[in-house]
């Protein structure tokens, strides 16, 4: 008994060291090829804490071990096990590397205050308006499936984000909140049936936002999402206008109006038009008193509009105009082919999107003014004829078309020998103290034309007239921008 005991107990110990031998010669080693945050930026409240979740290629990979780090651990701390926890606010880099190979990845996170659970106001409310009762509902749609994802980015209780959706059949009024890495919808309002562009029920919309003091916040940001095309009222007798509502016959709202809601609102760290031909000179200084960054594009916005998923970290952050620009362009750079094999869902067409700083669009109207004092009488005619961007394709859209670039049109002058090097330098150091942020593909798309060149734009949008007696015309010489800029001296 003792020797077959012995024996056993000998099996015992040596079977395992057998057993590991054979594992050891048939396991098959899967090195990681590369991982992946699922966002690369976070935003997140001082005292909360977050599993960052990273997404190994290939899924199977033997060895998933994370070391982790962080730039400033004042801000930001990693635990072992992948846990982020906010210490302080301020901005920190979280990276990620991988035992079993592939390279470090990096993810930006942003820790902003604490905000007590009292009367003190939140960090930030955005509202997103979406006057989408039209051919563009489809995308509104999707665009809120981008939303849910963006704020999968943002771990904190006082920032907001609101939206306001018209599709048809109604508006909803919704915030949508984080809630332990699920995003949801809180619907706060619904509305009958209603014409989302007139002037009475915006204002009703801005109110049950800004006026609720569970909104109020130290800063603001807005987005108007919709068809638009510019400055000249609805319907004189072109298309330009902000928002379109196809519910009970076609309606747009004025900038007139959309100025009237910006005077019940609070001033906004930006406004943002997800919308075509918003990145107007004139459309910009009109609404430079409302906030302190204007973003949009100067030609035909990409049918899925900004890629929000990528974007909504960024528009909580205070003065961000000039990061969310970017991202929004990159986003579509990325993807850029010249507009090969294009689709909604494949966006190779190119973007283009610019940030102006609106404290400087006061000295840019003073260097315009004496620009154009100098250039005297110029007919629009003349204009027309000088190698001046046009971002407009459509030949003669209800007979104006009028998107030609700032940049160029001043250049013009100068090149005409009207205005001196001396004052041009002067002018263009203005308009690129207001040009924050510009970036556009080579080309751009445009539903008249398809893909076409943007070699010698700049930006930002000027009107050029076809006809000095248009209604059209009228409607210019009552814009701030107009007066402001010496449009008067060119003799329009």
């Amino acid at each position: 008994m003792k020797h077959i005991y012995w024996g056993y107990r000998k099996l015992f110990f040596l079977l395992p060291f057998f057993m590991l031998f054979s594992c050891a010669e048939d396991e098959v080693v899967v090195p990681v090829e590369s991982i992946a945050f699922e966002t690369d930026f976070l935003l997140i409240e001082e005292g909360e804490s977050v599993a960052l979740s990273v997404e190994f290629v290939p899924a199977n990979a033997t060895n998933k071990t994370l070391r982790w780090s962080s730039s400033d651990e004042a801000v930001a701390r990693m635990d072992e096990y992948g846990t982020l926890s906010a210490l302080q606010a301020g901005e920190t880099v979280i990276t990620a590397v991988a035992e079993g190979g592939g390279d470090a990845i990096s993810c930006t996170v942003y820790v902003v205050k604490d905000i007590p659970d009292t009367d003190e106001k939140s960090d930030r409310t955005i509202l997103i308006y979406f006057a989408a009762d039209n051919n563009l509902a489809p995308f509104a749609l999707d665009d809120l499936e981008e939303l849910k994802k963006g704020m999968l980015s943002v771990v904190s209780s006082s920032l907001h984000l609101l939206t306001y959706v018209d599709t048809g059949d109604g508006a909803t009024l919704s915030e949508w909140v984080n809630r332990n890495g699920e995003v949801v919808e809180q619907v706060i309002k619904e509305y009958e049936d209603r014409n989302s562009t007139g002037l009475t029920e915006t204002l009703e919309v801005f109110g049950d936002v800004f006026a609720e003091p569970a909104y109020q916040a130290e800063s603001y940001g807005l987005v108007y999402w919709s068809h638009c095309d510019g400055w000249i009222p609805y319907p004189v007798p072109s298309t330009r206008w902000i928002g379109n509502d196809d519910g009970n016959g076609r309606s747009c709202m004025n900038l007139s109006d959309f100025k009237k809601v910006l005077e019940y609102a609070p001033h906004f760290d930006f406004i943002m038009f997800d919308a075509c031909f918003m990145q107007s000179v004139e459309v910009a200084y009109e609404l430079r008193q409302f906030a302190d960054y204007y973003i949009a594009s100067p030609t035909e916005n990409p049918g899925p509009g900004a890629p929000y998923d990528r974007i909504l970290p960024s528009m909580f952050i205070k003065g961000a105009a000039a990061e969310i620009g970017k991202i929004y362009f990159n986003a579509y750079n990325e993807k850029y082919n010249g507009g090969v094999g294009l689709t909604n869902d494949n966006w190779t067409a190119g973007v283009s999107v610019g940030v102006l700083k609106t404290s400087e669009l006061d000295n840019l109207a003073v260097q315009t003014r004496q620009i154009l004092e100098q250039a005297g009488l110029v007919e629009p005619e003349v204009l027309l004829e000088l190698p001046v961007f046009n971002y407009d394709c459509r030949s003669n859209y209800d007979g104006h078309i009028g998107y030609y670039d700032l940049y160029g049109m001043v250049s013009a002058l100068r090149d005409q020998g009207t205005v001196s090097e001396e004052d041009f330098a002067a002018w263009e150091n203005a308009f690129l103290a207001a040009r924050t942020y510009w970036a556009t593909t080579s080309t751009n798309y445009s539903q008249f034309a398809g893909n076409f060149s943007m070699e010698e734009a700049e930006g930002v949008t000027q009107y050029i007239p076809a006809s000095l007696t248009s209604a059209a015309m009228d409607a210019y010489r009552t814009l701030e921008w107009y007066d402001a800029a010496g449009l008067s001296f060119l003799g329009w």
